[in-house]
């Protein structure tokens, strides 16, 4: 039997580890972690991502677990509407809206799926040989017919893979998470994004009453408030509603802060030799589009599929097939999120009304304008 060796058991090395499991290989997953409990933080998973997890057998389950995203759209820090989304119109054009659910509920559908004895904590990578296969852990020497590296924005393996390669590029902009209860005495809000003057406030409802938040912000590399609530009151305190009352209800330990990176300049392939890469290692991204963990799954299910294909026909994995099917894909939407990241950014008050203008006439023209977008990231496979 074939065994592959995945690095990192985030949402794509998970899913990876699942998928090429129920291909018929044998997985060892290796995480540097104590634990695979995630941060608390929330997913939008998209309906390209939901049609990746029904290959695996859980899509069902998410959209069980999940909140449908609802009417929503853009707005201004007054509560004016820059855009609409239509759900309804979404699902019929693609099959499924988007939902929302805590990131740790798909962490755990697919922990729960892993082989016995897959999953291997505290295993840090030292080194891996593309080449042979093989990995180096403090703990031995693993050699595999195929390594999955999923270990994120920072991958060494990447480093290692493509030496020389441009490290991922930090955006000026620093991001906010926090999970909040709902107020439980009135509706819950509506899924939509605040547009400010170089500034971003998201609001997405989840199950369980619960609701996700997050912000971004102009920032130097690494600086740090000390007290986030506090800066985040500080930044959108006076937006409006329901964001005051969010903020007002959220655990100040319980506030996530981290820079926002992107590899801007892509990777030529996302393999070499016996070694692949998925995911924030292949190609990290700014969240604008949501669609971070919806092309790690993708990735997953997609390098699983080659190699359930060189299984049954007993031949290597053919990784260069993997990196054509993956690579143009994901570089246009790294683009593309960049690009919706950089609006957001835009500061002056001229930038702003044109930025804003753009916005209005876009959403006067009909869901059709806006779907048009996101056509290429929905329907998928295409």
């Amino acid at each position: 039997m074939s065994h592959a060796a995945v690095i990192g058991a985030g949402i794509g090395g998970l899913t990876a580890a699942v998928a090429l499991a129920q291909e018929g290989w044998t997985v060892t997953v290796l995480e540097q972690a104590a634990s695979i409990e995630p941060v608390g933080s929330g997913l939008a998973i998209a309906p390209n991502a939901l049609r990746a997890l029904d290959m695996i057998g859980i899509g069902d389950e998410v959209r069980r677990l999940s909140a449908i995203q609802g009417e929503g759209g853009i707005r201004r820090p007054d509560g004016r509407w820059l855009t609409r989304t239509d759900t309804d119109a979404m699902t019929a054009r693609y099959g499924d809206p988007i939902v929302l659910l805590p990131r740790a509920t798909l962490v755990d559908l697919l922990a729960v799926r892993l082989p016995p004895g897959a999953l291997h904590l505290n295993r840090r990578v030292e080194s891996v040989d593309p080449a042979a296969g093989r990995v180096v852990t403090a703990d031995g020497t693993l050699d595999a017919d195929l390594v999955v590296a999923a270990d994120g924005i920072r991958s060494a393996t990447r480093s290692t893979l493509f030496p020389g390669h441009p490290e991922p590029r930090y955006t000026g902009v620093t991001s906010w998470r926090i999970v909040v209860p709902a107020d439980r005495g009135s509706d819950p809000p509506q899924a939509c994004e605040t547009w400010g003057d170089g500034t971003l406030f998201g609001v997405m409802p989840m199950a369980g009453g619960l609701v996700y938040c997050y912000a971004t912000a102009a920032a130097p590399p690494g600086a740090r408030a000390s007290d986030e609530k506090d800066e985040l009151i500080r930044l959108f305190g006076d937006w409006r509603a329901p964001i005051p009352a969010l903020l007002a209800a959220a655990d100040p330990a319980a506030v996530l802060r981290h820079d926002i990176y992107s590899l801007d300049r892509p990777l030529p392939a996302f393999h070499r030799g016996r070694a692949a890469l998925l995911g924030d290692a292949a190609h990290p991204m700014t969240p604008n589009l949501g669609q971070g963990a919806c092309q790690a799954i993708e990735d997953a299910v997609v390098l699983a599929r080659q190699a359930g294909a060189a299984v049954e026909a007993g031949e290597a994995v053919d990784l260069a097939a993997y990196s054509r099917a993956r690579v143009a894909r994901t570089t246009r939407i790294v683009r593309r999120s960049r690009a919706i990241g950089r609006l957001t950014g835009w500061r002056s008050r001229p930038a702003v009304a044109l930025r804003d203008t753009l916005l209005l006439a876009m959403g006067a023209l009909g869901t059709n304008a806006a779907f048009r977008q996101a056509d290429a990231i929905c329907h998928w496979p295409g």
